[in-house]
């Protein structure tokens, strides 16, 4: 009886339900205690699993955050029946069906289950029977974990992820990212198949597809500029590889007994060349131009995709069985290299997709957080807190593909981080497995002082130390209100002064970007065709007013965008603040048109790569953090190195070479630069590119900006890490590592 105690007590920390077994088992009070303090060490495994049911089930205490739970997660099924408890436990479990909170009821329609007082009032005849239902379920949840020997979880293991799949495959329809990306998006391009940029038989530019509001548009615009910028001939195309060459995949080399091992957990798996290739690459030039010339290096030999943390938990512990090196994936969006498989790797390699897990857990109305399994995508998180009336706030440029477990590993930022923050100030908790075992903290508190943060090990970690199945996250109602604007500066100069200024009296909108002159020339080039002659008017007369009653010299001017967020009454002052102080430094409001559309490009702008390697021009985007007084220099020196080492190195024509400042800080701001050139007439223009780059990131260095501001470090920038952190850090770094991951079974090479 003393050890049915102790495994009833891992259920709950409830007085309540503790002084029940005291009256009931015959133990006394201080039979029990002692076994209260021997089971208090081990209550943590079965916590997190069974308090959802315990919670409701048995104490006398206010439904929890896991009381409540999306439908897709079903509770565990039966292990047994009630009446197969011990006669006192059982009477415990009957007593407590009175006294188990309203839970909500299980239906179709909604797609999270969220608790809070206004739920409180969800009561009918027609629940009452549901209700009765979920609680019997739950006391059989009890009664399962006590007649199951202490440490055999492997049924409860498998059942639950079991069942978690079932659900997801049954509402696949939600989901943007299926298992075989490959049937909605390219295998050697950005975004999906059926969207890009190409120039049709007139010669015009356009947009296909129809997912984006520039899509099925005609770009007036975009010949011109592209064939002036870049020297580009449209009579001359590079066209990509149309299809994938199975035969030019090298066979998996296959860890036989773990693959065995790993059929009998049931998680799904594939060695098909199309589904390695996918995971091996991510979006750095020299990785995408490798694929469109069919050139394919080292990739996984296995995928495996997880339907829930406790796969994840399976598989890594048959990785460190059979020293397989696992390398985890999330949306495949990383400009790092850090998708790569290193060549000097001998073991067999898997590639762990997390997609599959992709659901909201709960919503904690009370609290504001929500939490949610690591793969889904951004979009797909948004969408769903948008259902029930929430948002994150968290919009990195690629929030399309990109995946909540990317953006911890990654230390992400999004667009509108004034109001919401950077991923780590919207993380509460985080749940990583590692070879070591399952990392995560015991209390959700907003802060504590325990000695270093664990969090801090595990954002940023870029996928060396494990793999993030869970975050619990901050969330906002969605705002009441939103604006989008626009403030023309008569050059960058007082641009970066005015947002100087926003940013010392702290009132920066959701999202403040300040292109220079050539990127707003570039976005100039991308609007679409206008719908009416009036329409063409206007724009004429606003370029007019700007040049020659304000004398702004088309050559010189830039554009910020604006974007607030909130309260009508707080945003409408808050515009008014923000664009009287650009009006200090010059600036003219340019019209809300002006402001979305920007936006709006931000996530067609990376197709734009592939409609420029179809003509021989290469470019991509890099970014970094640099104080407020070096931001002039570090805009005008990094620019000026891009133009002369691209000379230096053959490049025919002047590339393109441009910037933003696209985050504020108290104390310094984000910078993006992007740069192109046209590779006609060059042997190996992908090692021209790496040597640009590398000259453009070491005069980023030299003029005081980081290594990287969201993008992280991969394999790419890992030879400036020593002197971005000391060698006494990545001697810390190496250190959690090798007590992490003693085998280097997470061993993709990343950081250092």
């Amino acid at each position: 009886m003393e050890n049915v105690v102790q495994r009833l007590l891992k259920c709950s920390t409830s007085t309540f339900f503790q002084l029940h077994i005291v009256n009931c088992t015959g133990l006394g009070e201080e039979g029990v205690k002692a076994a209260v303090a021997t089971s208090r060490l081990e209550r943590g495994k079965l916590r997190r699993r069974t308090r959802a049911a315990v919670e409701t089930g048995v104490g006398h205490r206010e439904p929890g955050p896991r009381t409540r739970r999306c439908p897709q997660i079903a509770f565990c099924p039966a292990f047994c029946d009630p009446d197969s408890l011990p006669p006192r436990v059982g009477w415990i479990a009957a007593g407590a069906l009175a006294s188990i909170p309203t839970p909500a009821a299980h239906g179709s329609a909604p797609s999270i289950h969220k608790h809070g007082s206004s739920m409180a009032s969800n009561s009918s005849s027609s629940g009452g029977s549901d209700r009765q239902r979920i609680a019997q379920q739950r006391l059989r949840i009890i009664a399962g974990h006590l007649q199951r020997p202490a440490g055999d979880d492997s049924a409860l293991l498998a059942a639950e992820c079991k069942d978690q799949g079932s659900k997801s495959d049954a509402s696949s329809e939600e989901k943007t990212v299926p298992r075989r990306r490959q049937e909605i998006m390219k295998w050697n391009g950005w975004g999906y198949s059926d969207s890009r940029f190409l120039f049709n038989k007139k010669g015009q530019a356009e947009f296909t597809g129809k997912r984006y509001k520039l899509s099925g548009m005609i770009i007036p615009g975009l010949k011109e500029w592209f064939e002036g910028t870049f020297g580009a001939n449209l009579q001359h195309k590079s066209p990509a590889t149309p299809i994938l060459n199975s035969s030019a995949v090298r066979p998996p080399t296959l860890n036989e007994a773990f693959v065995e091992e790993l059929k009998s957990t049931g998680v799904p798996f594939s060695h098909d060349a199309e589904d390695r290739v996918f995971r091996a690459y991510g979006h750095c030039v020299h990785e995408i131009f490798a694929l469109r010339e069919g050139r394919i290096g080292r990739v996984p030999d296995l995928v495996v995709w997880p339907n829930c943390h406790n796969d994840v938990v399976k598989i890594v512990e048959l990785a460190c069985k059979h020293n397989v090196c696992l390398i985890p994936y999330g949306g495949g969006t990383s400009v790092s290299s850090a998708l790569e498989c290193p060549s000097e790797e001998t073991r067999s390699i898997v590639s762990l997709d997390t997609s599959q897990m992709n659901r909201i857990l709960w919503i904690d109305e009370k609290n504001l957080t929500a939490h949610v399994e690591a793969g889904i995508v951004g979009q797909d998180l948004e969408r769903l807190l948008n259902e029930s009336g929430y948002c994150t706030g968290h919009e990195p440029d690629s929030m399309e593909f990109s995946s909540l477990g990317g953006w911890v590993a990654t230390r992400a930022s999004g667009m509108k981080k004034n109001i919401y923050g950077n991923i780590e100030d919207l993380v509460v908790h985080i749940k990583m497995v590692t070879p070591r075992g399952v990392i995560e903290k015991s209390c959700q508190g907003p802060r504590m002082s325990t000695g270093p943060d664990v969090h801090h090990f595990i954002l940023g970690s870029e996928g060396t130390l494990g793999v993030v199945t869970e975050v619990t996250m901050k969330i906002r109602p969605m705002p009441e209100y939103q604006k989008y604007g626009s403030v023309v500066f008569p050059n960058f100069e007082q641009g970066v002064a005015c947002l100087r200024e926003v940013a010392k009296q702290r009132c920066a909108p959701a999202s403040i970007r300040l292109m220079d002159n050539e990127q707003f020339k570039f976005g100039h080039a991308l609007k679409p065709q206008v719908s009416s002659i009036f329409t063409s008017f206007l724009d004429g007369l606003k370029k007019i007013y700007i040049t020659k009653f304000k004398g702004f010299d088309p050559n010189r001017l830039c554009v910020a965008t604006l974007l607030f967020e909130g309260n009508r009454e707080k945003v409408l002052q808050h515009e008014k603040q923000v664009y009287d102080i650009a009006a200090k430094f010059g600036g003219l409001a340019a019209g809300e048109d002006n402001g979305q559309r920007g936006y709006m490009l931000t996530f067609v702008i990376a197709y734009l790569r592939d409609l420029g390697m179809d003509y021989y021009v290469m470019g991509e985007s890099f970014e970094t953090s640099v104080p407020w007084d070096r931001v002039l220099d570090i805009c005008q020196n990094v620019k000026a190195r891009i133009v002369h080492e691209c000379k230096e190195r053959g490049v025919q024509f002047t590339p393109l070479s441009t910037c933003r400042v696209t985050q504020t800080y108290d104390a310094g701001a984000c910078v993006y630069f992007y740069f192109g050139f046209n590779y006609r007439g060059l042997s190996d223009p992908v090692h021209v590119y790496e040597q640009v780059e590398h000259a453009a990131r070491e005069e980023i260095l030299a003029n005081g900006g980081s290594l990287s501001h969201h993008h992280g470090v991969g394999k790419l920038r890992k030879e400036w890490m020593s002197e971005t952190v000391s060698n006494v850090g990545i001697g810390m770094l190496k250190s959690v590592k090798d007590y992490v991951d003693p085998n280097n079974i997470f061993g993709n090479r990343n950081l250092f």
